[in-house]
């Protein structure tokens, strides 16, 4: 499946972004090399950087910063056999608030057999008052291996700005071998009971998911000892972490009020999930010490 764009959009900016990543023979120390790139509008990203020999870090860009309502942004990811991508951002997303216009964030993400993808951008900031879809759809293959997380902060806490209107509607879903192994959606509508209630996010604007397909009882136990000590860090009193193992799918979720107090929880997850799945040490992307 691609990302097909909606024809029917109404106007604003439209980025599409598709790439294909490969290990060719011929690729010097077995390197993930980008085989081809296709690029409209804002969308792009910076040459491959190798801090860990064979495995590709890529950044997207995107130099407008956001979105507002009516723009529409389609990246379409394939990693081929055999080769190691992970993928992340230069900075936090943004969705604007819109005067009624609807902005889309689609995502398609394709792992063929004995592939690997890391899907790590940084959160995306929801504004009060946007009004936007996000789709994230993860298609793997028998033997392929993905560890992919999504952060939201709803509203701006840092400039004591709630979100009091607007809504998002979000799908984030893993796929193998065309059956759905984990699937999410979610609607946050500004003002809703449901984001002040104990059932629901009790006051907490960041929401943040961690998937990985793995399923290891020892590492469960691990990463609930590791990614959020209190001791080991100035937690929110009231954030919240749990890891929970679902059947091939293994997910960690965090309820809190710091973008950088969710990366740091999520970090230390995805340390001991790349340790486990991968055989790889954590080698944290460049720009995220920028």
């Amino acid at each position: 499946m691609s990302a097909e764009p909606l024809v029917s959009a109404p106007p604003g900016w439209r980025g599409e972004l598709q790439l294909t990543l490969t290990r060719p023979d011929s690729s010097p120390a077995g390197r993930t090399v980008v085989a081809a790139r296709r690029h409209l509008g804002p969308l792009n990203i910076q040459r491959a950087f190798y801090p860990e020999a064979e495995v590709a870090h890529i950044y997207l860009l995107h130099p407008p910063g956001g979105v507002v309502g009516g723009d529409e942004l389609y990246i379409d990811v394939e990693v081929q056999a055999g080769a190691h991508a992970l993928i992340t951002t230069p900075a936090s997303g943004k969705l604007y608030r819109s005067a009624g216009r609807q902005a889309r964030l689609q995502q398609v993400l394709r792992v063929a057999s004995g592939a690997t993808l890391e899907w790590l951008p940084q959160e995306t900031i929801v504004y009060s008052g946007a009004q936007a879809q996000m789709s994230t759809r993860v298609e793997l293959h028998s033997g392929s291996r993905f560890i992919g997380w999504e952060m939201l902060c709803l509203g701006r806490p840092a400039c004591h700005e709630t979100f009091t209107r607007g809504h998002l509607l979000q799908r984030f879903e893993l796929w193998r071998d065309n059956q759905p192994i984990w699937v999410e959606r979610s609607r946050f509508e500004g003002g809703a009971h449901s984001l002040t209630a104990d059932w629901g996010m009790r006051h907490k604007p960041l929401a943040a998911t961690l998937v990985a397909t793995v399923n290891d009882a020892a590492l469960v136990e691990r990463i609930r000892e590791t990614a959020m000590p209190a001791a080991d860090y100035e937690l929110d009193a009231d954030a919240y972490f749990s890891v929970t193992q679902l059947d091939e799918v293994l997910v960690c979720r965090y309820l809190g009020t710091q973008a950088q107090q969710a990366q740091v929880c999520l970090g230390r997850a995805w340390a001991e999930i790349r340790r486990c799945l991968l055989g790889r040490e954590p080698c944290a992307p460049r720009i995220w010490n920028t």
